[in-house]
Protein backbone atom coordinates (compact mmCIF):
# COMPACT_ATOMS: atom_id res chain seq x y z
CA UNK A 1 0.00 0.00 0.00
CA UNK A 2 2.82 2.26 1.17
CA UNK A 3 4.58 1.95 -2.38
CA UNK A 4 1.25 2.00 -4.46
CA UNK A 5 0.76 5.50 -2.35
CA UNK A 6 4.57 6.34 -3.57
CA UNK A 7 3.83 5.71 -6.69
CA UNK A 8 0.66 7.40 -7.10
CA UNK A 9 2.78 10.86 -5.82
CA UNK A 10 5.63 10.49 -8.42
CA UNK A 11 2.90 10.15 -11.17
CA UNK A 12 1.29 13.18 -9.83
CA UNK A 13 4.20 14.91 -9.21
CA UNK A 14 5.63 14.41 -12.63
CA UNK A 15 8.66 12.12 -12.12
CA UNK A 16 6.97 9.19 -13.54
CA UNK A 17 5.72 10.24 -17.20
CA UNK A 18 2.27 9.19 -17.87
CA UNK A 19 2.23 8.27 -21.71
CA UNK A 20 -0.09 9.82 -23.85
CA UNK A 21 -2.12 8.10 -26.29
CA UNK A 22 -4.15 10.05 -29.07
CA UNK A 23 -7.05 7.89 -30.34
CA UNK A 24 -8.49 9.03 -33.27
CA UNK A 25 -12.73 8.21 -33.55
CA UNK A 26 -15.10 7.56 -30.78
CA UNK A 27 -16.37 4.31 -32.35
CA UNK A 28 -16.37 0.97 -30.81
CA UNK A 29 -12.75 0.54 -31.89
CA UNK A 30 -11.74 4.10 -30.35
CA UNK A 31 -13.72 3.43 -27.38
CA UNK A 32 -13.09 -0.10 -26.39
CA UNK A 33 -9.64 0.50 -26.57
CA UNK A 34 -9.60 3.91 -24.60
CA UNK A 35 -11.65 1.87 -22.32
CA UNK A 36 -9.29 -0.87 -21.69
CA UNK A 37 -6.04 1.60 -21.49
CA UNK A 38 -7.13 3.11 -18.44
CA UNK A 39 -8.60 0.21 -17.02
CA UNK A 40 -6.87 -1.20 -13.92
CA UNK A 41 -4.09 0.84 -15.02
CA UNK A 42 -2.56 4.85 -14.33
CA UNK A 43 -0.07 5.02 -16.66
CA UNK A 44 -1.91 6.69 -19.55
CA UNK A 45 -3.34 9.70 -20.63
CA UNK A 46 -5.80 9.31 -23.22
CA UNK A 47 -7.45 11.07 -25.13
CA UNK A 48 -9.77 10.25 -28.14
CA UNK A 49 -10.71 13.26 -31.27
CA UNK A 50 -14.12 12.76 -32.88
CA UNK A 51 -15.47 14.62 -35.68
CA UNK A 52 -18.61 14.17 -35.35
CA UNK A 53 -20.91 15.82 -32.66
CA UNK A 54 -21.75 12.05 -30.69
CA UNK A 55 -19.80 9.03 -30.29
CA UNK A 56 -20.95 5.55 -31.81
CA UNK A 57 -19.37 6.26 -35.25
CA UNK A 58 -21.74 3.90 -37.54
CA UNK A 59 -23.33 2.57 -34.47
CA UNK A 60 -24.95 5.60 -33.01
CA UNK A 61 -28.49 5.84 -32.11
CA UNK A 62 -29.67 9.14 -33.86
CA UNK A 63 -32.91 10.90 -31.84
CA UNK A 64 -35.43 12.46 -33.74
CA UNK A 65 -38.84 13.70 -33.08
CA UNK A 66 -39.33 11.40 -29.92
CA UNK A 67 -38.08 8.54 -32.12
CA UNK A 68 -34.85 6.33 -32.71
CA UNK A 69 -33.05 5.52 -35.63
CA UNK A 70 -30.55 2.76 -35.45
CA UNK A 71 -27.76 3.46 -38.55
CA UNK A 72 -27.87 0.26 -40.52
CA UNK A 73 -29.06 -2.10 -37.62
CA UNK A 74 -26.67 -3.74 -35.31
CA UNK A 75 -27.38 -7.03 -33.68
CA UNK A 76 -25.05 -7.75 -30.03
CA UNK A 77 -23.56 -11.20 -30.56
CA UNK A 78 -20.51 -12.37 -30.49
CA UNK A 79 -18.95 -15.76 -30.90
CA UNK A 80 -15.90 -14.28 -28.61
CA UNK A 81 -17.17 -14.68 -25.00
CA UNK A 82 -14.83 -11.44 -23.85
CA UNK A 83 -16.80 -9.63 -26.01
CA UNK A 84 -20.04 -10.44 -24.63
CA UNK A 85 -18.71 -10.08 -20.93
CA UNK A 86 -17.86 -7.24 -21.92
CA UNK A 87 -20.92 -5.74 -23.34
CA UNK A 88 -22.95 -7.21 -20.46
CA UNK A 89 -20.55 -5.34 -17.29
CA UNK A 90 -21.73 -2.28 -19.51
CA UNK A 91 -25.74 -2.92 -19.53
CA UNK A 92 -26.83 -6.14 -18.05
CA UNK A 93 -29.29 -8.32 -19.32
CA UNK A 94 -32.90 -7.95 -19.16
CA UNK A 95 -34.69 -9.81 -15.51
CA UNK A 96 -38.30 -8.99 -16.39
CA UNK A 97 -40.01 -8.73 -19.70
CA UNK A 98 -40.08 -6.06 -22.17
CA UNK A 99 -43.00 -3.74 -23.16
CA UNK A 100 -43.92 -5.94 -25.83
CA UNK A 101 -42.89 -9.50 -24.41
CA UNK A 102 -45.28 -8.11 -21.48
CA UNK A 103 -48.20 -7.23 -23.70
CA UNK A 104 -47.95 -10.54 -26.16
CA UNK A 105 -47.15 -12.71 -23.15
CA UNK A 106 -43.99 -13.68 -25.20
CA UNK A 107 -41.38 -16.04 -23.12
CA UNK A 108 -37.56 -14.68 -23.28
CA UNK A 109 -35.10 -16.14 -21.46
CA UNK A 110 -34.43 -13.61 -18.03
CA UNK A 111 -31.16 -12.74 -16.04
CA UNK A 112 -32.16 -13.60 -12.30
CA UNK A 113 -31.82 -10.34 -10.57
CA UNK A 114 -31.57 -8.54 -14.00
CA UNK A 115 -33.16 -4.91 -14.64
CA UNK A 116 -36.69 -4.25 -15.51
CA UNK A 117 -36.53 -2.45 -18.73
CA UNK A 118 -40.13 -1.01 -17.77
CA UNK A 119 -38.36 0.78 -15.08
CA UNK A 120 -34.60 0.58 -15.71
CA UNK A 121 -32.86 1.99 -19.04
CA UNK A 122 -29.57 0.83 -18.28
CA UNK A 123 -30.53 -2.64 -19.91
CA UNK A 124 -29.84 -5.44 -22.88
CA UNK A 125 -33.03 -6.87 -23.99
CA UNK A 126 -32.63 -10.46 -25.35
CA UNK A 127 -34.76 -9.92 -29.41
CA UNK A 128 -35.59 -12.58 -31.86
CA UNK A 129 -33.83 -12.32 -35.10
CA UNK A 130 -36.58 -12.03 -37.74
CA UNK A 131 -34.84 -11.07 -41.12
CA UNK A 132 -36.60 -12.19 -44.35
CA UNK A 133 -36.09 -11.20 -47.99
CA UNK A 134 -38.56 -9.61 -50.35
CA UNK A 135 -39.01 -10.79 -53.68
CA UNK A 136 -41.44 -11.35 -55.98
CA UNK A 137 -43.48 -9.39 -53.77
CA UNK A 138 -43.48 -12.61 -51.32
CA UNK A 139 -41.16 -12.96 -48.29
CA UNK A 140 -38.50 -15.86 -48.26
CA UNK A 141 -36.85 -16.41 -45.00
CA UNK A 142 -33.05 -15.29 -44.65
CA UNK A 143 -30.62 -16.79 -44.74
CA UNK A 144 -33.08 -19.10 -47.45
CA UNK A 145 -34.73 -22.27 -45.82
CA UNK A 146 -35.36 -25.27 -46.59
CA UNK A 147 -39.28 -25.34 -46.75
CA UNK A 148 -42.62 -25.89 -48.39
CA UNK A 149 -43.26 -22.33 -48.20
CA UNK A 150 -40.15 -21.16 -49.66
CA UNK A 151 -40.75 -23.83 -52.89
CA UNK A 152 -43.96 -22.41 -52.87
CA UNK A 153 -43.22 -18.98 -53.15
CA UNK A 154 -40.32 -19.95 -55.86
CA UNK A 155 -42.86 -21.77 -58.25
CA UNK A 156 -41.99 -25.37 -59.26
CA UNK A 157 -40.26 -24.47 -62.14
CA UNK A 158 -37.55 -22.09 -59.91
CA UNK A 159 -37.61 -24.77 -57.63
CA UNK A 160 -36.34 -27.46 -60.26
CA UNK A 161 -33.70 -25.33 -61.71
CA UNK A 162 -31.99 -24.35 -58.22
CA UNK A 163 -31.74 -27.96 -57.03
CA UNK A 164 -29.98 -29.06 -60.16
CA UNK A 165 -28.15 -26.02 -59.49
CA UNK A 166 -27.33 -26.61 -56.57
CA UNK A 167 -26.09 -30.28 -57.36
CA UNK A 168 -23.82 -29.31 -59.75
CA UNK A 169 -21.93 -26.58 -57.60
CA UNK A 170 -21.38 -29.52 -55.12
CA UNK A 171 -19.68 -31.45 -57.89
CA UNK A 172 -18.38 -28.32 -60.42
CA UNK A 173 -16.61 -26.07 -57.88
CA UNK A 174 -15.78 -22.30 -59.27
CA UNK A 175 -12.15 -21.06 -58.44
CA UNK A 176 -13.12 -18.58 -55.92
CA UNK A 177 -11.57 -15.35 -57.61
CA UNK A 178 -14.62 -13.45 -56.99
CA UNK A 179 -17.50 -12.81 -54.41
CA UNK A 180 -19.92 -14.36 -57.54
CA UNK A 181 -17.91 -17.44 -57.63
CA UNK A 182 -17.39 -17.47 -53.93
CA UNK A 183 -21.90 -17.41 -53.42
CA UNK A 184 -22.42 -19.98 -56.72
CA UNK A 185 -19.88 -22.51 -54.54
CA UNK A 186 -22.44 -22.76 -52.11
CA UNK A 187 -25.40 -21.88 -53.48
CA UNK A 188 -25.61 -23.23 -57.13
CA UNK A 189 -26.16 -20.45 -59.97
CA UNK A 190 -29.97 -20.17 -59.64
CA UNK A 191 -30.03 -19.58 -56.35
CA UNK A 192 -26.95 -16.81 -56.18
CA UNK A 193 -28.87 -15.35 -59.21
CA UNK A 194 -31.83 -15.10 -57.17
CA UNK A 195 -30.60 -13.94 -53.48
CA UNK A 196 -27.57 -12.21 -53.86
CA UNK A 197 -26.43 -11.33 -57.21
CA UNK A 198 -28.65 -7.88 -57.32
CA UNK A 199 -28.99 -7.50 -53.51
CA UNK A 200 -25.00 -7.51 -53.92
CA UNK A 201 -24.88 -5.21 -56.51
CA UNK A 202 -26.73 -2.71 -54.99
CA UNK A 203 -24.74 -2.43 -52.02
CA UNK A 204 -21.59 -2.22 -53.84
CA UNK A 205 -22.59 -0.39 -57.35
CA UNK A 206 -20.24 -3.27 -58.77
CA UNK A 207 -21.18 -6.65 -60.12
CA UNK A 208 -20.21 -9.64 -57.73
CA UNK A 209 -17.76 -10.80 -60.46
CA UNK A 210 -15.69 -8.05 -59.92
CA UNK A 211 -15.27 -8.09 -56.24
CA UNK A 212 -13.31 -9.73 -53.97
CA UNK A 213 -14.20 -13.51 -52.22
CA UNK A 214 -12.92 -11.96 -49.20
CA UNK A 215 -16.01 -10.02 -48.66
CA UNK A 216 -18.17 -13.51 -48.61
CA UNK A 217 -15.60 -15.36 -46.56
CA UNK A 218 -15.41 -12.80 -43.46
CA UNK A 219 -19.71 -12.04 -43.91
CA UNK A 220 -21.23 -15.19 -44.24
CA UNK A 221 -18.61 -17.81 -43.13
CA UNK A 222 -19.41 -21.16 -43.51
CA UNK A 223 -22.82 -20.28 -44.88
CA UNK A 224 -23.95 -22.37 -47.54
CA UNK A 225 -27.73 -24.80 -48.41
CA UNK A 226 -24.86 -27.44 -46.44
CA UNK A 227 -24.75 -25.42 -43.06
CA UNK A 228 -28.47 -24.57 -43.75
CA UNK A 229 -29.44 -28.34 -43.75
CA UNK A 230 -27.07 -29.13 -40.70
CA UNK A 231 -28.78 -26.42 -39.02
CA UNK A 232 -31.95 -27.48 -39.69
CA UNK A 233 -31.49 -30.99 -38.15
CA UNK A 234 -29.49 -29.62 -35.15
CA UNK A 235 -32.51 -28.58 -34.57
CA UNK A 236 -34.75 -31.81 -35.03
CA UNK A 237 -31.44 -33.82 -33.10
CA UNK A 238 -30.04 -31.55 -30.60
CA UNK A 239 -31.98 -28.38 -30.06
CA UNK A 240 -30.50 -27.39 -27.06
CA UNK A 241 -26.88 -27.18 -29.20
CA UNK A 242 -25.31 -23.64 -28.98
CA UNK A 243 -23.52 -24.20 -32.25
CA UNK A 244 -24.21 -22.08 -34.58
CA UNK A 245 -23.09 -19.70 -37.71
CA UNK A 246 -22.75 -16.22 -37.14
CA UNK A 247 -25.59 -15.48 -40.09
CA UNK A 248 -27.72 -18.47 -38.74
CA UNK A 249 -28.11 -16.79 -35.00
CA UNK A 250 -31.87 -16.55 -33.68
CA UNK A 251 -31.56 -14.40 -30.72
CA UNK A 252 -29.89 -11.37 -30.11
CA UNK A 253 -28.98 -8.56 -27.57
CA UNK A 254 -30.17 -4.94 -28.02
CA UNK A 255 -29.87 -1.84 -25.59
CA UNK A 256 -33.03 -0.60 -24.75
CA UNK A 257 -32.67 2.86 -26.96
CA UNK A 258 -30.66 1.24 -29.56
CA UNK A 259 -26.70 0.62 -30.27
CA UNK A 260 -25.57 4.06 -29.57
CA UNK A 261 -26.71 3.96 -25.96
CA UNK A 262 -24.12 1.02 -25.09
CA UNK A 263 -21.41 3.26 -26.90
CA UNK A 264 -22.71 6.08 -24.90
CA UNK A 265 -22.22 4.04 -21.58
CA UNK A 266 -18.75 2.99 -22.72
CA UNK A 267 -18.22 6.40 -23.48
CA UNK A 268 -19.57 7.78 -19.92
CA UNK A 269 -17.49 4.95 -18.34
CA UNK A 270 -13.91 5.98 -19.86
CA UNK A 271 -14.43 9.67 -18.69
CA UNK A 272 -15.08 8.91 -15.35
CA UNK A 273 -11.29 7.17 -15.18
CA UNK A 274 -10.39 10.01 -16.56
CA UNK A 275 -10.05 9.94 -20.44
CA UNK A 276 -11.25 12.81 -22.48
CA UNK A 277 -13.38 12.54 -25.64
CA UNK A 278 -13.19 15.45 -28.08
CA UNK A 279 -15.74 15.47 -30.49
CA UNK A 280 -16.24 17.46 -33.53
CA UNK A 281 -12.50 17.86 -33.65
CA UNK A 282 -11.76 16.28 -37.77
CA UNK A 283 -8.01 15.10 -37.66
CA UNK A 284 -6.65 16.83 -41.27
CA UNK A 285 -2.56 15.72 -41.00
CA UNK A 286 -0.05 13.93 -39.22
CA UNK A 287 2.95 14.79 -38.26
CA UNK A 288 5.86 12.45 -38.61
CA UNK A 289 9.06 11.76 -37.79
CA UNK A 290 11.61 8.97 -38.18
CA UNK A 291 9.54 5.93 -37.94
CA UNK A 292 7.03 7.55 -35.70
CA UNK A 293 3.96 9.58 -35.27
CA UNK A 294 4.52 13.03 -33.12
CA UNK A 295 1.24 14.33 -33.27
CA UNK A 296 -2.03 15.22 -35.14
CA UNK A 297 -3.47 18.63 -36.17
CA UNK A 298 -7.62 19.15 -36.26
CA UNK A 299 -9.98 21.46 -37.13
CA UNK A 300 -12.07 23.05 -34.25
CA UNK A 301 -14.46 25.90 -34.71
CA UNK A 302 -12.76 26.80 -37.22
CA UNK A 303 -9.30 26.94 -35.93
CA UNK A 304 -6.89 24.22 -35.93
CA UNK A 305 -5.30 22.59 -32.80
CA UNK A 306 -2.23 20.32 -32.39
CA UNK A 307 -2.12 17.01 -30.06
CA UNK A 308 0.99 15.54 -29.31
CA UNK A 309 1.58 11.98 -28.11
CA UNK A 310 3.47 9.03 -27.48
CA UNK A 311 0.87 6.57 -29.07
CA UNK A 312 -1.42 6.65 -31.67
CA UNK A 313 -4.73 4.25 -32.88
CA UNK A 314 -6.22 5.34 -35.38
CA UNK A 315 -10.03 4.03 -36.78
CA UNK A 316 -9.96 7.26 -39.66
CA UNK A 317 -10.41 5.32 -43.18
CA UNK A 318 -6.87 3.91 -44.19
CA UNK A 319 -7.13 6.24 -47.41
CA UNK A 320 -8.00 9.76 -45.14
CA UNK A 321 -4.95 8.42 -42.85
CA UNK A 322 -2.33 8.26 -45.55
CA UNK A 323 -3.79 11.57 -47.31
CA UNK A 324 -3.45 13.45 -44.28
CA UNK A 325 0.53 12.26 -43.66
CA UNK A 326 1.01 15.76 -46.13
CA UNK A 327 4.94 16.14 -45.10
CA UNK A 328 5.74 12.08 -45.50
CA UNK A 329 7.25 11.47 -48.48
CA UNK A 330 5.07 8.58 -49.26
CA UNK A 331 6.00 6.30 -51.70
CA UNK A 332 3.90 6.59 -54.87
CA UNK A 333 2.86 3.16 -55.06
CA UNK A 334 1.99 2.83 -51.48
CA UNK A 335 -0.13 6.80 -51.94
CA UNK A 336 -1.61 4.92 -55.38
CA UNK A 337 -2.95 1.93 -53.08
CA UNK A 338 -4.71 3.97 -50.61
CA UNK A 339 -6.25 6.75 -52.95
CA UNK A 340 -7.86 3.69 -54.47
CA UNK A 341 -9.31 2.32 -52.23
CA UNK A 342 -12.93 2.18 -52.53
CA UNK A 343 -15.85 2.69 -50.14
CA UNK A 344 -19.63 2.64 -50.17
CA UNK A 345 -21.58 5.59 -49.02
CA UNK A 346 -25.01 5.01 -46.96
CA UNK A 347 -28.27 6.90 -46.80
CA UNK A 348 -31.31 6.09 -44.56
CA UNK A 349 -34.99 7.35 -44.36
CA UNK A 350 -36.83 6.81 -41.14
CA UNK A 351 -40.14 7.07 -42.28
CA UNK A 352 -43.43 7.48 -39.28
CA UNK A 353 -46.31 5.51 -40.55
CA UNK A 354 -49.71 4.99 -39.68
CA UNK A 355 -49.24 1.46 -40.13
CA UNK A 356 -47.52 -0.76 -43.13
CA UNK A 357 -49.70 -2.77 -46.04
CA UNK A 358 -47.66 -5.58 -45.38
CA UNK A 359 -50.16 -8.54 -43.87
CA UNK A 360 -48.33 -10.63 -40.91
CA UNK A 361 -49.10 -14.18 -42.03
CA UNK A 362 -46.77 -16.14 -39.43
CA UNK A 363 -46.72 -17.41 -36.12
CA UNK A 364 -44.72 -14.45 -34.69
CA UNK A 365 -47.12 -12.15 -32.56
CA UNK A 366 -46.62 -8.56 -32.62
CA UNK A 367 -47.68 -5.11 -31.51
CA UNK A 368 -50.34 -3.97 -33.63
CA UNK A 369 -49.75 -7.69 -35.74
CA UNK A 370 -47.42 -5.69 -37.79
CA UNK A 371 -44.54 -8.02 -39.69
CA UNK A 372 -42.17 -9.52 -37.04
CA UNK A 373 -39.20 -8.49 -38.95
CA UNK A 374 -35.57 -6.74 -37.61
CA UNK A 375 -34.70 -6.06 -41.15
CA UNK A 376 -36.38 -6.97 -44.44
CA UNK A 377 -34.01 -7.41 -47.87
CA UNK A 378 -35.15 -5.85 -50.94
CA UNK A 379 -34.13 -7.97 -53.23
CA UNK A 380 -36.32 -6.24 -55.97
CA UNK A 381 -34.30 -5.96 -59.26
CA UNK A 382 -36.16 -2.55 -60.84
CA UNK A 383 -35.84 -0.40 -56.47
CA UNK A 384 -32.81 1.23 -55.41
CA UNK A 385 -34.18 0.53 -51.98
CA UNK A 386 -31.29 -2.57 -50.45
CA UNK A 387 -32.94 -2.92 -46.37
CA UNK A 388 -35.65 -2.04 -44.60
CA UNK A 389 -35.86 -2.05 -40.65
CA UNK A 390 -38.42 -1.81 -38.52
CA UNK A 391 -37.72 0.00 -34.91
CA UNK A 392 -40.82 -1.47 -33.60
CA UNK A 393 -39.26 -5.09 -33.30
CA UNK A 394 -35.35 -4.10 -32.53
CA UNK A 395 -36.68 -2.41 -29.66
CA UNK A 396 -40.76 -0.91 -28.81
CA UNK A 397 -38.77 1.58 -26.46
CA UNK A 398 -36.97 2.96 -30.31
CA UNK A 399 -40.73 4.53 -30.96
CA UNK A 400 -42.88 7.25 -29.16
CA UNK A 401 -45.96 5.20 -29.54
CA UNK A 402 -45.18 1.33 -30.63
CA UNK A 403 -48.66 -0.03 -30.71
CA UNK A 404 -50.21 3.17 -32.46
CA UNK A 405 -47.32 3.85 -35.16
CA UNK A 406 -44.86 2.27 -37.33
CA UNK A 407 -41.23 3.41 -37.28
CA UNK A 408 -39.01 2.60 -40.07
CA UNK A 409 -35.74 2.99 -41.83
CA UNK A 410 -34.88 2.99 -45.51
CA UNK A 411 -31.65 1.87 -46.43
CA UNK A 412 -29.83 3.14 -49.33
CA UNK A 413 -25.66 2.47 -50.81
CA UNK A 414 -25.06 5.35 -52.45
CA UNK A 415 -21.60 6.73 -53.72
CA UNK A 416 -21.09 10.61 -51.93
CA UNK A 417 -21.39 12.97 -54.68
CA UNK A 418 -23.95 10.94 -56.86
CA UNK A 419 -27.42 11.81 -57.65
CA UNK A 420 -29.07 10.35 -55.15
CA UNK A 421 -26.78 11.71 -52.13
CA UNK A 422 -27.29 15.06 -53.36
CA UNK A 423 -31.09 15.07 -53.64
CA UNK A 424 -32.58 17.37 -50.89
CA UNK A 425 -34.00 15.86 -47.88
CA UNK A 426 -37.58 16.38 -49.32
CA UNK A 427 -36.82 15.20 -52.79
CA UNK A 428 -35.07 12.01 -51.86
CA UNK A 429 -37.85 10.94 -49.03
CA UNK A 430 -40.70 11.30 -51.54
CA UNK A 431 -38.26 9.15 -53.92
CA UNK A 432 -37.78 6.25 -50.90
CA UNK A 433 -41.78 6.86 -50.65
CA UNK A 434 -42.12 5.89 -54.15
CA UNK A 435 -40.38 3.06 -54.23
CA UNK A 436 -42.03 1.40 -51.35
CA UNK A 437 -45.81 2.63 -52.45
CA UNK A 438 -44.19 0.59 -56.12
CA UNK A 439 -43.75 -2.40 -53.76
CA UNK A 440 -47.24 -2.62 -51.94
CA UNK A 441 -45.25 -2.04 -48.58
CA UNK A 442 -46.91 1.34 -47.71
CA UNK A 443 -49.57 3.44 -48.41
CA UNK A 444 -48.29 7.40 -49.37
CA UNK A 445 -51.13 8.96 -46.91
CA UNK A 446 -50.11 6.99 -44.18
CA UNK A 447 -46.82 8.85 -43.90
CA UNK A 448 -46.70 11.13 -40.92
CA UNK A 449 -43.28 11.80 -40.63
CA UNK A 450 -39.61 11.97 -41.82
CA UNK A 451 -35.80 12.31 -41.49
CA UNK A 452 -32.68 11.77 -43.48
CA UNK A 453 -29.34 10.56 -42.48
CA UNK A 454 -26.01 10.36 -44.72
CA UNK A 455 -23.19 8.59 -43.41
CA UNK A 456 -20.11 9.22 -45.45
CA UNK A 457 -17.65 5.88 -46.07
CA UNK A 458 -20.35 3.33 -44.08
CA UNK A 459 -18.40 0.50 -46.12
CA UNK A 460 -15.29 -0.18 -47.16
CA UNK A 461 -14.96 -2.24 -50.32
CA UNK A 462 -12.99 -5.28 -51.85
CA UNK A 463 -12.15 -4.27 -55.32
CA UNK A 464 -9.98 -1.93 -57.02
CA UNK A 465 -6.51 -1.17 -55.13
CA UNK A 466 -7.78 -3.58 -52.36
CA UNK A 467 -6.24 -6.66 -53.30
CA UNK A 468 -2.54 -4.91 -53.21
CA UNK A 469 -3.63 -3.83 -49.24
CA UNK A 470 -1.35 -5.70 -47.92
CA UNK A 471 1.60 -3.24 -49.11
CA UNK A 472 -0.04 -0.66 -47.40
CA UNK A 473 -0.41 -2.45 -44.10
CA UNK A 474 3.45 -3.28 -44.16
CA UNK A 475 4.20 0.63 -44.54
CA UNK A 476 1.83 1.74 -41.77
CA UNK A 477 3.29 -1.02 -39.56
CA UNK A 478 6.60 0.44 -39.95
CA UNK A 479 5.42 3.39 -37.73
CA UNK A 480 6.12 1.67 -34.37
CA UNK A 481 3.59 3.60 -32.44
CA UNK A 482 0.81 3.71 -34.70
CA UNK A 483 -2.08 0.98 -34.07
CA UNK A 484 -4.83 1.25 -36.96
CA UNK A 485 -8.31 -0.56 -35.66
CA UNK A 486 -11.89 -0.80 -36.48
CA UNK A 487 -13.48 -1.02 -39.68
CA UNK A 488 -12.28 1.91 -41.77
CA UNK A 489 -9.04 1.74 -39.36
CA UNK A 490 -8.28 -1.56 -41.31
CA UNK A 491 -10.60 -1.35 -44.48
CA UNK A 492 -12.22 -4.77 -43.57
CA UNK A 493 -16.21 -4.80 -43.26
CA UNK A 494 -16.02 -6.11 -39.12
CA UNK A 495 -18.40 -6.07 -37.59
CA UNK A 496 -18.74 -4.19 -34.10
CA UNK A 497 -17.69 -7.63 -32.23
CA UNK A 498 -14.89 -7.62 -34.14
CA UNK A 499 -13.52 -4.17 -34.54
CA UNK A 500 -13.72 -4.19 -30.62
CA UNK A 501 -11.11 -6.92 -30.51
CA UNK A 502 -8.80 -5.39 -32.70
CA UNK A 503 -8.79 -2.28 -30.18
CA UNK A 504 -8.11 -5.11 -27.65
CA UNK A 505 -5.68 -6.63 -28.97
CA UNK A 506 -3.96 -3.07 -29.47
CA UNK A 507 -3.79 -2.51 -26.06
CA UNK A 508 -2.54 -5.97 -24.81
CA UNK A 509 0.29 -5.22 -27.22
CA UNK A 510 1.31 -1.58 -25.90
CA UNK A 511 0.84 -2.95 -22.42
CA UNK A 512 2.90 -6.02 -23.06
CA UNK A 513 5.35 -3.91 -24.97
CA UNK A 514 4.95 -6.32 -27.96
CA UNK A 515 6.31 -4.87 -31.24
CA UNK A 516 4.63 -7.24 -33.86
CA UNK A 517 1.27 -6.11 -35.18
CA UNK A 518 0.16 -9.36 -36.49
CA UNK A 519 -2.35 -10.44 -34.32
CA UNK A 520 -4.57 -6.91 -34.96
CA UNK A 521 -4.33 -7.39 -38.49
CA UNK A 522 -5.23 -10.82 -38.39
CA UNK A 523 -9.26 -10.23 -36.49
CA UNK A 524 -11.98 -11.58 -38.90
CA UNK A 525 -9.31 -13.04 -41.24
CA UNK A 526 -9.24 -16.51 -41.21
CA UNK A 527 -12.25 -19.19 -41.47
CA UNK A 528 -12.47 -20.01 -37.50
CA UNK A 529 -11.70 -17.01 -35.80
CA UNK A 530 -14.66 -15.77 -33.43
CA UNK A 531 -16.86 -18.25 -35.33
CA UNK A 532 -16.65 -20.96 -33.54
CA UNK A 533 -17.57 -21.51 -29.93
CA UNK A 534 -15.11 -24.51 -28.34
Amino acid sequence: LLLFSCFINLIINGIVKMKKVIIIGAGPAGLTAGYELLKDNEEYEVVILEEDKQVGGISKTVRYNGNRMDIGGHRFFSKDENVMKFWEDLMPIQGAPSYDDKKLNREKPLKEGGPDPDKEDKVMLVRDRVSRIYYLKKFFDYPVSLKLETFTNMGLVRTIKSGFSYLKSIFVKKEETSLENFYINRFGKVLYGMFFEKYTEKLWGRHPSVISADWGSQRVKGLSITAVIKDMFRKIFNPKSKKVETSLIEQFWYPKYGPGQLWETLADEFEKKGGKILKEHSVQKINIEGNKIVSVECVHDGKIEVFSGDIFISSMPLKDLVEDMKEEVVPEDIKKIATGLPYRDFMTVGLLLKKLDLKNKTKIQTLGNIVPDCWIYVQEPDVKLGRIQIFNNWSPYMVSKPEEQVWIGLEYFCNEGDEYWNMSDEEFTKFAIKELVSMGIIEENDVLDSHRERVKKAYPAYFDTYDEIDKLIAYLNEFDNLYCVGRNGQHRYNNMDHSMVTAMETVKNIKNNVTTKDNIWKVNTEKEYHEVKK
